[in-house]
């Protein structure tokens, strides 16, 4: 399930957010503010920090840590870890769809409590759209409950600055899918949209 945990303010325009910098090398770090939050791409060290942070952040469902390794390792490059202080405040797990190089499906979008008030989802989703490894995207897809208010105005905030059309449809239905153990995950696709590797202007 993908869910942006900044509760009410993800209901609204993302705050500014020039308090968040992206590091292009792992000693960039360093040279940066105190109180700035540092984007990244994750390391396998950061997975068992990934599961704590998940489990803080209802309602997205825990996975194993095993499970948090492998998006930390194997899909780093369409990952993104936020840092705060040297602590872990944000991660979007996604990974490019199989067969599909034109889509980047997004995972989960977790935020602490203390990396809210600064935009930082939207921000983290724009720096992933940023790499190279998704120069070939046009779509971005993932999965929301239709309660997740904040979730929803997430992904068609971020169409909005795309200015792609935004649709939904259930990919996930609570009975045929989940035999009534879980709500229905609605499939919202964004796109298409022009190239966002070089640092788009649209972003």
């Amino acid at each position: 399930m993908s869910a942006s945990s900044e509760g009410k303010e993800g209901k609204d325009e993302e705050p500014s957010d020039e308090k968040v910098t992206s590091a292009q090398s792992p000693n960039d770090s360093a040279e940066i503010g105190a109180k700035e939050v540092v984007l990244r791409r994750p390391v396998s060290e950061d997975g068992a920090h990934v599961h704590d942070l998940i489990g803080r952040c209802p309602p997205l469902d825990e996975n194993s840590i095993y499970c948090n390794l492998l998006q930390t390792s194997h899909f780093s490059a369409t990952s993104v870890a936020a840092e705060l202080n040297g602590a872990l405040v944000g991660f979007i797990s996604g990974y490019i769809v199989p067969d599909r190089p034109d889509t980047l499906f997004v995972w989960q979008v977790a935020v602490a409590e203390q990396g809210r008030g600064m935009g930082l989802a939207g921000r983290m989703l724009r720096e992933i759209l940023q790499r190279p490894a998704c120069s070939e995207v046009r779509f971005v897809e993932t999965t929301i409950t239709p309660d997740n208010d904040a979730s929803w105005a997430l992904f068609r905030s971020l169409a909005r600055k795309l200015e792609a059309e935004c649709n939904d449809s259930v990919m996930f239905d609570r009975e045929r899918h989940f035999l009534g153990r879980h709500d229905s995950e609605m499939l919202l696709r964004i796109g298409p949209f022009a190239d966002q590797s070089a640092g788009s202007s649209a972003l």
